[in-house]
């Protein structure tokens, strides 16, 4: 089957350099494999949606040449597809009703990989909680382990690293695990190509996949730049955008930071010659493991 990528951004605030790493990489590793690399909007939890992200996302993208190929996808279009998975998933009984509050949660004292872990208290509950509920996943007895093309073997245990988890909320809202994993076999994507700081998050929709009777692509994440306090780069932590950098030098140091250092003619130069370059050079190899700071720290970094 032909590689097909893609990149599938959230539209909560303009592109910082942590999101361009990981649409370069992505890009990249799909140019270089002859593929295809599509663009989703991620734009499914509208409290986190910032009014004009998604058009200037979209300028960003094309201001550094990164271009798409086939029609835009945005996920808030695609709730009939979420709905009907749900329904699948009701039906195999490994579905139930929640109403637990987040501070219920946290109280139970159980911690997993993000935090407070749900402790499983609605999975038997004689009394089924009303409409106005969550719908979880139980994942009792659920083992994942899959080959990440840079990480290397994961494994995951998914009811000690996070337990049961929500495939939509009680306002309506579809989690991203379920949204995600319908979208990515909809569009027939191959490969995912993202940051790190999803790797977690993989076994669960490998999980969700095996359920479904979905295909799995092929994952490879990336690594993540932190800020000078060790944190993330992302919009929650008001990391800065990139629109008044200089494409090329901006092109110049994500590919840096992905372990592909470009000569020092090619900065001067356009961002098309630069990219052409990359395309050429592209060795998943020689992308570092860890995450790490931007490669030039700076006012837009």
């Amino acid at each position: 089957m032909a590689y097909r990528g893609r990149f599938a951004p959230t539209p909560s605030g303009p592109l910082h350099f942590g999101s361009v790493v990981a649409a370069l990489g992505s890009w990249l590793d799909a140019r270089a494999h002859h593929g295809e690399w599509h663009l989703r909007i991620d734009d499914l939890d509208p409290p986190r949606i910032m009014a004009g992200a998604a058009d200037e996302i979209l300028v960003e993208l094309e201001r550094l040449g990164l271009t798409w190929d086939g029609p835009l996808v945005f996920q808030s279009e695609r709730s009939a597809d979420y709905a009907d998975a749900l329904v699948r998933l009701r039906k195999s009984a490994h579905v139930y009703r929640c109403d637990c509050s987040r501070k219920q949660i946290a109280t139970a004292g159980l911690i997993g990989i993000d935090g407070p872990r749900y402790p499983g208290t609605c999975r038997d509950r004689s009394e089924v909680p009303a409409t106005g509920s969550a719908w979880r996943l139980d994942v009792r007895g659920a083992r994942v382990r899959f080959d990440d093309l840079l990480q290397g073997a994961t494994g995951q245990d998914l009811d000690t690293a996070g337990g049961d988890f929500v495939l939509q909320r009680a306002d309506q809202v579809y989690g991203y695990h379920l949204a995600c994993v319908i979208d990515d076999a909809h569009s027939r994507f191959t490969h995912v190509v993202r940051g790190a700081d999803l790797l977690d998050s993989t076994p669960r929709q490998i999980w969700l996949q095996r359920l479904l009777d979905l295909p799995t692509p092929a994952y490879l994440h990336l690594p993540v730049a932190i800020d000078a306090r060790g944190e993330k780069l992302s919009k929650q932590t008001l990391a800065t955008p990139v629109r008044d950098t200089r494409s090329v030098e901006l092109l110049g140091q994500a590919l840096t930071f992905l372990g592909h250092p470009p000569p020092a003619e090619l900065i001067v130069g356009t961002g098309n010659d630069l990219l052409v370059w990359a395309i050429a050079r592209w060795q998943r190899e020689r992308i570092p493991l860890a995450r790490a700071r931007p490669a030039t720290p700076g006012p837009a970094l």
